[in-house]
């Protein structure tokens, strides 16, 4: 459950307050679908980034299953943002040093999840998104797809019960896009929680509910009924 009451968010840029998020009020219950769609500049990944603890409003209150989160201290917002929340990104945002399978593993390690249970977690992972034969290749080794498999995979190792994805498909043609948003949706359908932002609508149009953002305000919010 997501709760977000009066939420503002003001950037300054030079001499120019740019209100990124104005008077947010936003309900989403726990497995929901959810797009939120608007323009360049209408608010919708500072939203993320607020609902994903990546950065914090001005005023406003926050509550995320039944736990009133702004006021928490930076410690335990990552603890929670580790256990509860998972990000997938246009740019995948994967450490390139790093094989997929120790992308993959790198929550499991800043969690303190024990070597044993990390290896059995990561080759499931390995398994469920068909990336076993790619596990000892490195990013730059791997398709876009591959590697937006990876970096769903990581999302999901912590078992989150939030996936928030920003662009997800933005560096994807149609095809992989499609492919990829499948696997998305299929998290969705065991149960998680799935808030999409995109300004592509007929990305948007997949989820069950569709919000539209412009200039930091909510101006819609309704279900999709026919899917």
């Amino acid at each position: 459950m997501i709760r977000l009451t009066a939420i503002t968010r003001t950037f300054h840029m030079g001499d120019q307050a740019v209100h990124a998020l104005n008077d947010i009020n936003l309900y989403i219950g726990s497995g929901e679908y959810v797009s939120i769609m608007g323009p360049s500049g209408s608010g919708k990944s500072t939203l993320l980034n607020i609902i994903g603890l990546l950065d914090r409003p001005d005023s406003g209150s926050y509550e995320l299953d039944n736990r009133m989160i702004i006021d928490l201290s930076e410690t335990e917002q990552a603890q929670v943002r580790r256990e509860k929340i998972g990000f997938v990104f246009q740019s995948f945002h994967l450490v390139p040093r790093l094989t997929a399978a120790e992308n993959i593993e790198l929550p499991l390690i800043l969690s303190g999840i024990p070597q044993k249970q990390r290896q059995s977690r990561v080759e499931e992972a390995l398994q469920a998104f068909e990336l076993m034969q790619r596990a000892n290749h490195r990013p730059a080794e791997l398709s876009g797809g591959q590697r937006q498999r990876v970096a769903i995979a990581r999302a999901t190792v912590m078992q989150p019960s939030v996936i928030l994805a920003d662009e997800p498909t933005g560096n994807l043609d149609h095809q992989i896009g499609s492919e990829v948003m499948a696997l998305l949706e299929d998290l969705h359908h065991r149960g998680t929680t799935l808030i999409v932002v995109t300004h592509d609508r007929e990305l948007g149009a997949r989820a069950h509910r569709q919000i539209g953002m412009r200039d930091g305000k909510i101006l819609t919010d309704q279900s999709n009924d026919a899917v």
